[in-house]
């Protein structure tokens, strides 16, 4: 499998010096490269060695992470109000918040006092052998103006390499997809998927049918009152099933609601092979994720994703995501852990997959398909099944996000009524 080249770039090492002391709680927004911006603290300092001393003691130096393709540093930017370059760039907007009786009046904009904003460009170059490249380090005077009292702001900017597969879903997961590796223009067929569902449930266990016809513009309901039995089964291009995802625990609405809640969550199980595959080898259980739907601000609701890692002799579980997708709009679930989390492969970014909106993932023009698109981070794949069991959580997250929909919408087509036969993994 060949990875597409990814970089990570982390700002870290935050500090404003200023000649006078404020009483106020500084921030800064950070933007980068047509992402999402991200607002984080920043600590009052006089000297850099304060600075240091400060960051030793909270054990940590990162405030802010970015990935992106290589290939978009060598993008012309023109972020914020300045002029295009020949590269991206990095905008840092510094501003203040005044104290309102101790505390920090948080939702109202117009008590922000602007600082100075820093705009450094960041160039597509690498390290001998991909090795990480310190961009900046040191200070920024910022805000010096006449009759303007500005600072002086401390950074640390490190671009490194951190590499991934993708992976996209040719169609809706229910309709059983080949997955296919993406590199450049090249697509490359690697697992196929297959979906299923319980027609009848009983103490012997369930029976489970193919899912045929047209259901794209459908919600997938087992029946009105609770839903259960989904299960996905990722193949090989040998056809060895290697990884596995299935409803564990049904998606029931709580007594009075019309959704599934928080006190009673719906949950997936996501499996591999214990033997690499092999025939009469077993699965054991990698991690399960929980889902259930909330209410947000205003009339919105989301649906909160819940991921654990479940490691041997541990119930529980030790959780590695939990965020929340927005149902009108969809969202991203991602998987991104510390350096303390204890997770092989080290910390930063694991895996990341889009899910649509309410309206499924059929909002394009032209009632044209989004497709389900993977990324996995290149250090945690070490064979074949390592990425199809990210394969496998992606495609429980988007059932998940389904599955949470509320009881009381019925869809114009049930799940088929198909002869059924016991289907072993």
């Amino acid at each position: 499998m060949d990875p597409q080249a990814f970089v990570r770039l982390s700002v870290g090492s935050l500090g404003l010096r200023q000649s006078t002391r404020i009483n106020s709680t500084c921030m800064c927004e950070i933007r980068f490269c047509g992402s999402a911006p991200q607002t984080v603290s920043v600590p009052l300092i006089s000297s850099s060695s304060e600075l240091h001393s400060d960051r030793q003691n909270n054990g940590c130096g990162t405030d802010a992470v970015f990935y992106i393709e290589e290939s978009k540093l060598s993008s012309p930017s023109s972020t914020g109000c300045f002029r295009p370059t020949k590269y991206a760039s990095l905008e840092i907007t510094v501003y203040t918040r005044q104290n309102k009786g101790g505390l920090v009046n948080c939702g109202s904009s117009n008590r922000k006092h602007h600082i100075g904003t820093v705009r450094l460009d960041v160039e597509p170059v690498l390290g001998a052998g991909g090795k990480p490249v310190l961009i900046h380090k040191g200070w920024f005077s910022i805000g010096w103006r006449k009759g303007k009292v500005g600072g002086d702001l401390h950074l640390q900017v490190k671009v490194e390499p951190d590499p991934r597969y993708i992976f996209r879903f040719e169609d809706a997961t229910v309709l059983s997809p080949q997955v296919v590796q993406l590199h450049g223009r090249i697509v490359q067929p690697i697992f196929s998927c297959r979906f299923s569902a319980s027609q009848a449930d009983g103490t012997n266990g369930f029976l489970w049918g193919p899912v045929e016809g047209e259901q794209k513009h459908t919600i997938m309901q087992s029946s009105h009152d609770i839903r259960k039995g989904w299960k996905v089964v990722i193949h090989d291009l040998s056809g060895s099933a290697v990884a596995a995802a299935f409803m564990s625990t049904p998606f029931v609405p709580s007594t009075g609601l019309d959704r599934v809640s928080r006190s009673n969550p719906g949950a997936f199980l996501i499996l591999r092979p214990d033997l690499a595959g092999l025939p009469g080898s077993s699965w054991y259980p990698w991690a399960r994720l929980e889902a259930w739907r909330e209410s947000t601000s205003g009339s919105h609701e989301a649906v909160c994703l819940r991921l654990q890692l479940l490691l041997d002799g541990d119930e529980t579980g030790v959780v590695l995501s939990e965020m929340y997708i927005e149902c009108d709009k969809g969202g991203e679930f991602m998987i991104d852990i510390d350096d303390t989390s204890g997770v092989g492969g080290g910390g930063g970014y694991v895996m990341s997959c889009s899910i649509g909106g309410e309206g499924g993932r059929w909002q394009a023009p032209n009632n044209k398909l989004i497709p389900l698109v993977v990324q996995l981070a290149v250090r945690h794949v070490t064979c074949v099944e390592d990425a199809a069991v990210f394969v496998a959580l992606a495609a429980a997250v988007d059932l998940s996000v389904k599955a949470c929909r509320p009881f009381r919408r019925k869809s114009d087509n049930q799940l088929p009524s198909s002869s059924s036969s016991n289907d072993d993994l």
